[in-house]
């Protein structure tokens, strides 16, 4: 058997964490098993319908690496289809939705519901006043298939509702929950088909998996009291029903479903703010999965390799910002500098640090930046802040203790020593930073803390930070004399 999978996001806005998340384990599981990944747009429901969502969720995908081997993909700009089993979205496949609700409808499990939103309404009230879950009440199980067709074809307007049998129990295995039992009489008569004409998820679901060879359907955990409902449609239709995997819900810090109220929560958030796919990717995959006997850190490759569906936890895991962080930094420690530099010039170029015309001509000097800060920011929109110690000549010391720093007997020397190398070096440069401090040691005597940190505390403000070397080159030859003199005017 040939494993086939698939991601099928709604395109009602962004990609959630959550949906990355499962859109991975169906890519590892599918890799794993020499398998298929198939992107699907879900988008039979024309009322949430965002402009632009479908786009969204590919380039989504294009930027996590999470990539699909059939269905969407963009091609310079425009949206285009591959694969054998087309269409990929489910607006583009309304005649055979139509076929196929015509096979239930005969088969007797299926039936036309005319009753208004207004009656519906008031039986659910009922329902609830007497503390009952409220449900379909039956009312139009009865009507003849002969007479809903009449009533239809006459512009009566009409649902299409499964027909579910009376108190029958319906059991599925699910590889994370296990033996899941659930009876019929706790269930609803699902409308399968809108009066709008387009299927509803429940319908459209079935269809489509089946068409398309899906030998497992890995989905989050709110999709597992309608699975009763997909597998009792599957015997319907005489088709065989796939592998069930129902994942946990990812949470937040207080163990509540995560949502846009407790902060970022979509992909092009964390895209937006600099964080590295692969870094997202490596922890999103650790939330809710827990591999066997390896570190947290893990390649594309490595979770690939590792990934197994009976290690996914029954309850939902915790998504932490700190420890996505402390992911991000290791990738951001460990990464190519040229890509890295490239990532942030736009943050600098937004923050008006530099100017759009002026990337190229300072991608140099702008790589030395991202260099000095590779081992102090979580994520690149940090790069900004951290930058701007770089920029101009005043200095603004930080506490009370670089003050007394600059006030030391022996400063105001060391800083005209510090400052006559600087005007007489050829060049400064990454010799130069390297061996200025020898250089003033052997002239004054001076060396440790007292050597270092007065002349770190006149070009920065700070006592502690990057290495001083760097910092020597990344500023220049103008801007240190100029904070070295503002410096000397203004604190000693």
């Amino acid at each position: 058997m040939t494993v086939r999978v698939r991601f099928a996001p709604s395109p009602t806005g962004y990609v959630h964490i959550g949906g990355l998340r499962t859109a991975l384990y169906n890519y590892l599981f599918a890799k794993q098993n020499d398998g298929k990944y198939i992107l699907r747009i879900e988008d039979t429901d024309r009322t949430r319908y965002v402009e632009g969502a479908v786009e969204g969720i590919v380039k989504a995908m294009e930027w996590s690496g999470v990539m699909h081997d059939e269905g969407l993909f963009l091609e310079d700009g425009k949206l285009v289809q591959r694969g054998e089993c087309g269409p990929y979205v489910q607006s583009e496949r309304l005649d055979i939705y139509k076929e196929y609700i015509e096979k239930l409808l005969e088969g007797g499990h299926a039936y036309y519901c005319f009753c208004s939103k207004e009656r519906l309404e008031k039986v659910r009230q009922e329902q609830k006043a007497k503390g009952l879950t409220p449900k379909y009440d039956g009312f139009c199980r009865d009507i003849s298939l002969q007479e809903a067709r009449k009533r239809a074809a006459n512009g009566e307007a009409h649902v299409i509702r499964l027909r579910l049998p009376e108190n029958k129990d319906i059991t599925f295995d699910d590889i994370v929950r296990g033996k899941v039992t659930m009876n019929t009489s706790d269930l609803d008569d699902q409308v399968l088909m809108k009066t709008d004409g387009y299927p509803t998820y429940h319908f459209a679901v079935i269809v489509d998996d089946h068409l398309m060879g899906i030998t497992h359907v890995i989905r989050g955990e709110e999709w597992l009291s309608s699975t009763p409902k997909h597998i009792f449609m599957y015997e319907a239709f005489g088709w065989e029903a796939p592998q069930f995997v129902h994942l946990p819900n990812i949470l937040n810090k207080n163990k509540k479903k995560l949502s846009k109220r407790h902060g970022d929560v979509a992909v092009e958030d964390f895209e937006k703010k600099g964080y590295l796919p692969e870094a997202l990717v490596n922890y999103i995959a650790l939330v809710g999965w827990n591999p066997e006997g390896t570190g947290e850190i893990m390649s594309i490759e490595e979770m690939i390799e590792k990934f197994s569906l009976d290690r996914v936890s029954k309850s939902g895991g915790v998504f932490d910002v700190d420890k996505l962080n402390w992911v991000n930094s290791h990738y951001i420690k460990n990464g190519d500098l040229d890509r890295l530099t490239k990532l942030c010039i736009p943050y600098l170029v937004e923050d008006g640090l530099i100017k759009e015309e002026e990337k190229d001509e300072k991608f140099e000097w702008v790589k030395r930046i991202v260099k000095s800060a590779q081992e102090r920011i979580e994520y690149l929109a940090q790069i900004s802040e951290y930058a701007k110690r770089f920029f101009g000549e005043e200095v603004e010391l930080e506490n009370e203790d670089v003050k007394d720093m600059l006030k030391k007997e022996h400063v105001a020397s060391l800083l005209n020593i510090f400052k006559d190398k600087v005007k007489n070096a050829d060049e400064i440069n990454d010799e130069f930073g390297k061996k200025v401090f020898k250089m003033i040691q052997k002239e004054s005597g001076i060396k440790g803390k007292n050597l270092y940190m007065p002349i770190r505390a006149a070009l920065t403000g700070q006592l502690h930070g990057p290495d001083i070397d760097q910092i020597i080159v990344i500023l220049g030859r103008d801007t240190i004399i100029k904070r070295v003199e503002y410096v000397e005017k203004n604190y000693i």
